[in-house]
């Protein structure tokens, strides 16, 4: 059996920041992506556009390079080792600490986090690992539609606090982050992994991941749901007709956008 990805469609599209702040990829039997949190604590400073940023695509490369030392390959593709999917994650997590420490130190609050979903492809399927709320939406050889989540990130704050509130519970959700009890993010722990919500599925026919951002469409009922979110993510032109329509609504309405990031994979045969 083959384990690795073909690539459907790969879009991302910019928020109100103008700074992209998610990342994706692939690489032999694993996919991911990546959301990096809206800064809110004083930041860094990391080498690049924002400490967010910074993580993303780091955390990204990483995953590639925890990827590339899984097994041996077999027709240009790597195997899953043994380990799984969450050891892919501690060891990009275990990267990331390595590289914080020689640019900050020890500081763990302060440092930038984000969501992710790693997918690794096995004998069994797809073996997924979630923090906080990246969406993994899988479509069944029997039409079956799958959702997969971890946690919303901000599912803790009332939704009635007032602005000042909900800023200064967000601060302080966000100092709590990768803490016994509390919400559980890509930062620079690798014991984030142990904590990870991992499911095992059959081989899909089709997995899409998607950022908060895009998933938009759904809380903003362009889309009725999970199904229709992958039927219209199936492909690189329909994918980036959602993502347009997406942005149009949010300038009508006056929202805010956010970066956003759809990943459409099928397996290989």
């Amino acid at each position: 059996m083959t384990y690795a990805w073909d690539i459907r469609a790969r879009v991302q599209s910019e928020g109100g920041a103008h700074v992209q702040e998610d990342s994706c990829g692939h690489y032999g039997p694993n996919a991911w992506i990546i959301d990096g949190a809206t800064a809110l604590l004083e930041p860094l400073n990391l080498p690049s556009a924002s400490d967010p940023q910074w993580l993303a695509q780091l955390l990204s490369m990483k995953f590639a390079q925890a990827s590339a030392g899984t097994g041996e390959h077999q027709r240009g593709s790597a195997q899953p080792d043994d380990s799984g999917v969450r050891g892919v994650l501690a060891r990009a997590l275990e990267e990331i600490d390595h590289e914080a420490t020689a640019l900050v130190g020890n500081e763990k609050v302060r440092f930038p986090s984000a969501a992710v979903s790693v997918a690794q492809l096995n004998s069994s399927g797809v073996e997924i690992a979630s923090l906080a709320d990246c969406t993994v939406v899988a479509r069944m050889p029997d039409g079956e539609t799958l959702l997969i989540r971890a946690e919303l990130a901000d599912s803790r704050i009332p939704p009635e606090a007032t602005a000042q509130a909900r800023l200064r519970l967000l601060q302080q959700d966000r100092e709590l982050r990768n803490t016994p009890g509390r919400l559980w993010v890509a930062r620079r722990e690798p014991e984030a992994a142990d904590h990870a919500h991992v499911v095992q599925i059959g081989r899909p026919e089709l997995l899409v991941m998607a950022s908060d951002g895009a998933w938009r469409a759904v809380d903003l009922g362009l889309v009725s749901g999970p199904g229709e979110f992958l039927d219209r993510s199936r492909n690189t032109l329909d994918a980036l007709g959602l993502l347009h329509e997406l942005r149009m609504h949010q300038q009508k309405i006056g929202e805010v956008a956010d970066d956003a990031t759809i990943l459409t994979l099928a397996p290989q045969a």
